[in-house]
């Protein structure tokens, strides 16, 4: 679609981090390989990450063409990969050598501060789960993208972000990039109307606020690298619903 002085771009390129291993996909590994392979040979393949598995899976998985993020659920050994993501659990400082990028899910809470804190101290990066289970509401999330942007430190999000806009008790990754990009966290993640989103080759809009390409590269590349989603063809179908990415 171009460079990053397009800011559709900036905004999109490498947003997904794409696991259909996990539910509710929860695709067999052979299916889950056939549509990452379907996703990487599709005309918006620039929005694809990297692609996650679990670390119990690991040795079963071929070559999937670009980095890898591992989701802990067994130890790694000996595997160089991207990225690693895990639970608050146990000792922070041993899970800096095991990636480059290493992402720890944290709740929601009274105790997310200082939680955020010990993470830049061992410079780890945070991650967020925006559905599932448990829903976070806009002010919970609000709240965590906000500690991370005072604290300058870079979070991913996973789960139920399959939309582009907030809806029926979702929320949405367009959201979710201009709570990161314009600083009025709760209001952005709470928006409702589609109209009130915009994106061009020259900037993100949302209401009376715009974000330049520069603006949006610097926010990813800083405060939010991606969004994990089992799906990668939901998200762009509704891109391309609204207009923003062609048919």
């Amino acid at each position: 679609m171009g460079s990053l002085e397009d800011a559709r771009v900036a905004l999109l390129a490498r947003l997904i981090d794409h696991a259909p291993l996990f539910p509710p996909a929860s695709l067999e590994l052979e299916d889950a390989v056939a549509e990452d392979e379907r996703a990487r040979a599709s005309a918006n393949a620039f929005m694809l990450a990297r692609f996650v598995c679990l670390a119990s899976r690991l040795a079963e998985l071929p070559d999937v063409g670009r980095g890898v993020s591992v989701v802990l659920d067994a130890p790694l050994r000996g595997v160089s990969v991207e990225a690693v993501e895990t639970v608050a659990d146990g000792d922070l400082a041993s899970l800096r050598s095991l990636a480059p990028e290493v992402y720890v899910e944290l709740p929601v809470d009274s105790d997310l501060e200082p939680r955020l804190d010990e993470l830049a101290a061992h410079g780890l990066r945070a991650k967020v789960r925006c559905g599932g289970a448990s829903v976070p509401t806009a002010a919970e999330l609000a709240g965590f993208v906000r500690a991370c942007g005072e604290r300058e430190l870079p979070f991913k999000a996973t789960a139920g972000l399959h939309h582009a806009v907030a809806r029926d008790g979702e929320h949405g990754f367009l959201n979710l990039l201009a709570a990161v990009l314009f600083w009025d966290e709760e209001r952005a993640l709470a928006e409702r109307d589609p109209a009130a989103f915009g994106l061009d080759r020259d900037g993100f809009r949302w209401r009376d606020c715009e974000a330049t390409p520069a603006e949006i590269a610097h926010a990813r590349l800083e405060r939010f690298h991606s969004i994990g989603s089992c799906s990668f063809f939901e998200p762009v179908e509704e891109l391309e619903a609204l207009g923003i990415l062609p048919r």
